[in-house]
């Protein structure tokens, strides 16, 4: 199997469910961010011991990512064909996120003083990760259809990121 097809060499891409659009389309925009986020979080992961919870955790966050990335990927007029949390952003998944901040946050504690990223190359890599979420959270303000929960879970997840690199830190 080859990895090029040259469809693209026409500056266009392909989205899920068909369609071509440009590459500098603000919805692959979006996507490329997303994606770059992603392997930051590959990153981050690697730094990891692979049986530890933080590493599960990002393989988590990163296999939620694939679904965001399906559901950017669509036009507005294919939208009905998505599956919610196969290629569909839900409430549901915003809610675990929210869970998992709070879960992560009673480790950390109360914050008490500015902090500087780079206490260790683990959590400099998930704040790396964290600014690169918020930059695609901002990316999907007037690119998505309104009723996506994408903004809302991208946002959360840069919440989580900003905690979990403060819980491995060792910030009590």
């Amino acid at each position: 199997m080859r990895i090029y097809t040259r469809t693209g060499d026409d500056g266009t891409t392909g989205l899920y469910f068909g369609g071509r659009v440009p590459k500098d389309n603000p919805q692959i925009e979006l996507n490329g961010t997303v994606d770059e986020a992603q392997a930051f979080l590959g990153w981050s992961r690697s730094l990891t011991d692979s049986a530890s919870q933080v590493h599960e955790l990002i393989a988590d966050i990163q296999r939620d990512l694939w679904i965001l990335m399906a559901e950017v990927a669509t036009s507005s007029e294919q939208r009905a064909k998505l599956t919610p949390e196969k290629d569909l952003v839900t409430p549901k998944m915003v809610e675990k996120l929210e869970g998992q901040i709070d879960e992560w946050s009673v480790l950390v504690g109360p914050i008490t003083e500015f902090i500087i990223p780079g206490k260790t190359t683990l959590s400099a890599s998930l704040d790396v990760s964290r600014t690169v979420v918020r930059r695609a959270e901002r990316q999907a303000f007037g690119v998505l259809n309104h009723e996506s929960v994408v903004p809302m879970y991208l946002n959360r997840l840069s919440d989580l990121l900003w905690i979990l690199a403060r819980a491995v830190e060792g910030k009590n």
